[in-house]
C-alpha cells in the first residue's frame, strides 16, 4: 500500500486566492494626500524601461506573482519546510506498515492449508478489514498535512493583504492583477520583489504568530 505523499502545497494557488487580489480595489485618489492635486492615474499604458517610483503615480495597474511572493517568502519557505517533514514521517510510516501487512498476509496464506476454511475465512475478513482500516487512517494523515498547506496559504495572503495594499496606495495605482493573467504589461510594473521584502518585514517566518495562535 505505497503512498506518495501529496505535494499541492507547492503547486499554483487555488480559486480562493483570487478574492484577496480582487480586495485590492481602486483607492479613492482624492483622499490621499499629495496625490489629489498632482496628474490622475492613466486608465492603461505602462513606461517601459522605467524603474517604478513609489509615490509617484505612473500606472493604473500593477502585477505580482503570488505564487512567487508566497514561495519566496520567509512564511512560504518555512510551511514548506514543516510540511516536506511531515510528508517524509509519513511515507516511512507507510512504508513500515506496509511491510507488517505483507507478512501478516505471507503468514496467513501459509497457514490456510492447516486451517479449517471456516476458520481461515474469518482471519481472512478481519485481516482485510484491518487493511482498509489502515489505509483509510493514513489517507486521513495525508488531508490532514494538505489542510495545513491551504491553511498556511490563506492566513499568509490574508496577513500580506494590509501590505499589497499599502505598495498599491504609495504607486498611486488603481489595483494590483495577477502576472500571470495580464496579456501584457511592462515590468516596472511587476511588484513581487517588493512584495516579498515588505511582507518579510512584517511576517517573518510567521512562527511568532502561530505561537500566539496555539496558545489561545
Amino acid at each position: 500500500m505505497t503512498q506518495a505523499v501529496d505535494t499541492r502545497h507547492r503547486g499554483a494557488l487555488a480559486g480562493w486566492l483570487a478574492p484577496f487580489l480582487r480586495a485590492l480595489v481602486v483607492l479613492p485618489l482624492m483622499s490621499l494626500p499629495g496625490i489629489a492635486q498632482e496628474a490622475t492615474v492613466p486608465a492603461a499604458g505602462f513606461p517601459i524601461g522605467e524603474t517604478l517610483q513609489l509615490g509617484s503615480p505612473q500606472t493604473g495597474l500593477l502585477t505580482i506573482q503570488s505564487e512567487r511572493l508566497y514561495a519566496e517568502s520567509a512564511f512560504g519557505q518555512r510551511v514548506t519546510q514543516e510540511l516536506d517533514a511531515e510528508g517524509a514521517v509519513l511515507t516511512a510510516e507507510n512504508r513500515r506498515i506496509e511491510a507488517e501487512l505483507r507478512a501478516e498476509e505471507l503468514d496467513l496464506t501459509e497457514r490456510r492449508s492447516s486451517m479449517d476454511p471456516e476458520a481461515f475465512r474469518a482471519l481472512a475478513d478481519a485481516f482485510d478489514k484491518k487493511v482498509q482500516e489502515t489505509r483509510r487512517n493514513q489517507d486521513q494523515k495525508l488531508r490532514d498535512i494538505n489542510q495545513m498547506g491551504e491553511d498556511a496559504r490563506r492566513d499568509f495572503f490574508t496577513a500580506s493583504l494590509p501590505v499589497l495594499q499599502q505598495i498599491m496606495l504609495e504607486a498611486g495605482a488603481g489595483a494590483i492583477l495577477e502576472h500571470a493573467s495580464v496579456f501584457l504589461s511592462a515590468d516596472a510594473a511587476d511588484v513581487t520583489d517588493l512584495a516579498i521584502a515588505r511582507v518579510n518585514e512584517v511576517l517573518g517566518d510567521g512562527r511568532d504568530s502561530q505561537s500566539e495562535v496555539d496558545s489561545e
